[in-house]
């Protein structure tokens, strides 16, 4: 038995919790959702939701051995920039595959229609605060698709969503971007803004020569509209634990 004794069980998990968890077969994967369920508070309908998303093998699959060790027995703590980054973002619930075509347009509807669920997987401490936030510079104006505000990180996080590829233009366009927070939005006593753009494919060698050199927080991230691949993510995760 996974909780042979009484005293191992939280006493801030439901039973309908546990009934969801002991799906489960790998105890490190069962020890990170305990985990997060406490810290997060999450309601049953979130934890099958995060657990159907493979959110464990995402978050431990970028990490080392010791890494993975450490967020099944703690869960997934939020210290650094790097902790709230996910590879990819899934936002099935947006329901787009049902669409032939869409646009990022209608991409960012869908998660301003579905915001309960996407910040859910943008994890924890996230506040939204705006949507196609202005800039104003030298007469023109430029907008930011998505702002949110982290208060563990205590900065403003920055999201510009791509339907396709991410291209090297995108990422001087966010570096822009967090100029402009880090100097006239951004308050006393908020750290340096985070940037993420998240598009459905990108080329790792074109992005790594796009931010060499960028000194702001600014990452990359894919997203796909649908759930991973169990077996896909759990052979990369076998891997990394046999290193």
């Amino acid at each position: 038995m996974v909780f042979p004794k009484s005293e191992t069980l939280s006493h801030l998990l439901s039973w309908s919790h546990y009934f969801e968890i002991l799906k489960l077969d790998d105890p490190l994967e069962i020890s990170f959702y305990v985990h997060e369920c406490e810290n997060a508070h999450w309601s049953v309908r979130e934890l099958k939701r995060q657990r159907d998303s493979m959110l464990f093998h995402r978050l431990a699959v970028s990490k080392d051995k010791n890494g993975i060790l450490e967020l099944a027995n703690k869960g997934a703590e939020v210290q650094k920039p790097e902790d709230i980054l996910r590879d990819p973002y899934v936002l099935e619930f947006a329901g787009l595959p049902d669409m032939v075509r869409y646009t990022e347009g209608d991409l960012e509807d869908a998660l301003m229609q579905n915001m309960s669920n996407f910040l859910l997987e943008l994890g924890k401490g996230f506040a939204f605060y705006g949507r196609q936030y202005r800039i104003s510079l030298g007469g023109r104006h430029l907008y930011v698709d998505l702002v949110f505000y982290n208060v563990i990180l205590k900065c403003f996080v920055l999201i510009d969503l791509k339907r396709g590829e991410v291209k090297h233009e995108d990422i001087g366009q966010m570096n822009l971007y967090l100029n402009y927070f880090r100097h006239e939005v951004s308050g006393e006593g908020d750290n340096e803004p985070i940037g993420i753009v998240l598009g459905a494919t990108g080329d790792r060698l074109t992005m790594q020569y796009a931010m060499e050199g960028i000194s702001n927080q600014l990452f990359v991230s894919r997203y796909q509209l649908y759930m991973p691949s169990r077996e896909q993510l759990e052979n990369g995760l076998s891997r990394l634990l046999q290193q």
